[in-house]
């Protein structure tokens, strides 16, 4: 079954488009008006939303006839496996119902703190589940006011990140591994780690970097180093990364900056492994781009489960409003976050992490949009 959200100004036009895309055999699953939000939202029109769904297996089966050759698949195998994927649409269609229901946001200012949420990309049972947690609490005098509901949502959303690890204290662990797909900004997140750690701790760093594929990789890298007069070595095999440990064991921090690769394949994480010596004396951070859609991050965080990351580090908040991919994967995969970079600047532009500082980034401003 496939469940898909349609907006337009009227009825007969929202409609339109839900036939277009779904066919005669669509089904509505709930409408509601959708009141325009922001600084111009008086010029605006109020938007009708519908929600459909249409049984994708039977649209497959009217537009696919079974051939002659098919028959090499057994009954069972194809009953299995249509079965599977039942199942799988019963339980998108149970969360998306849910999160929609009046009963699931809420009503009234319940309903317009859940539309935030979705609109900041958290995922609809996700943020239903913390509006709900704030119905049930006791409100204060002051919970309705606007610095309230912002206090509100930050709490509650702060609550799901507690337990994680959060911000980058060395203990001990003096090599960092940066790790992560190609163009999220590791090289440049290594410099301004190793900026902070010299210029503001006074500490003894150097630069390993692993990253041999990338045209001026080892330029870039060359160019804060001589900055920062820390050394680099380069690794262009396991013996050569263990050879510049061994040469730098009584540094404070060792940063080890790895190539940027196609994530997709699975022979990139497999030479990670083979390069890198991931052991307790060490931390490995993979860093994403904020930028990146939840279902990217989650695919990208899953690639590297191979790897033991201790936490992520998030790039690029200059070029988003929109966190909630980010709190997507916090909270459904455990972790925690490092840092934040929001631009360029070396070392500036960096920030260490804590739970109520990501919940922030998503409530900061709600209750006098």
């Amino acid at each position: 079954m496939k469940v898909k959200k349609f907006q337009a100004v009227t009825m007969p036009e929202v409609m339109k488009k839900v036939k277009s895309e779904l066919g005669p055999e669509a089904v509505v699953l709930n409408t509601k008006t959708v009141k325009p939000r922001g600084l111009f939202k008086r010029f605006k029109k109020e938007l009708i939303e519908v929600i459909a769904a249409v049984d994708s297996s039977a649209s497959i089966q009217k537009r696919v006839q079974p051939s002659k050759s098919s028959k090499a698949l057994s009954s069972n195998e194809s009953a299995a496996s249509s079965n599977e994927a039942i199942m799988n649409e019963l339980k998108q269609l149970r969360l998306t119902i849910e999160s929609t229901s009046n009963h699931s946001p809420g009503s009234g200012e319940f309903a317009a703190w859940y539309e935030h949420l979705i609109a900041q990309e958290l995922e609809p049972a996700l943020a239903a589940s913390i509006v709900q947690s704030i119905d049930q609490k006791q409100w204060t005098d002051n919970s309705g006011q606007n610095d309230g509901r912002e206090r509100l949502l930050t709490e509650e959303i702060t609550k799901r990140l507690n337990s994680h690890p959060f911000g980058h204290k060395h203990l001990g662990k003096t090599i960092v591994h940066l790790v992560g797909p190609t163009g999220v900004g590791k090289t440049t997140t290594a410099a301004k780690l190793a900026a902070e750690a010299v210029l503001n701790q006074k500490l003894n760093v150097a630069f390993i970097t692993t990253d041999t594929y990338r045209i001026a990789a080892i330029d870039q890298l060359k160019t804060y180093a001589k900055i920062l007069d820390v050394p680099l070595e380069v690794a262009y095999n396991f013996e050569d990364y263990e050879q510049a440990i061994e040469k730098y064991k009584d540094f404070d921090l060792l940063l080890v900056d790895t190539a940027g690769r196609n994530y997709l394949q699975s022979s990139y994480v497999e030479e990670l492994n083979q390069l890198l010596n991931f052991n307790d004396a060490s931390e490995t951070f993979l860093v994403l781009s904020l930028t990146s859609k939840y279902m990217d991050m989650k695919d990208i965080y899953e690639k590297f489960r191979p790897i033991p990351i201790n936490k992520v580090i998030f790039t690029k908040e200059d070029e988003t409003s929109t966190y909630g991919s980010a709190i997507n994967l916090l909270v459904h995969h455990k972790i925690g976050v490092a840092y934040l970079t929001n631009g360029q600047n070396v070392p500036d532009d960096i920030e260490e992490a804590s739970p109520d500082m990501m919940a922030r980034k998503v409530t900061e401003g709600y209750g006098y949009a």
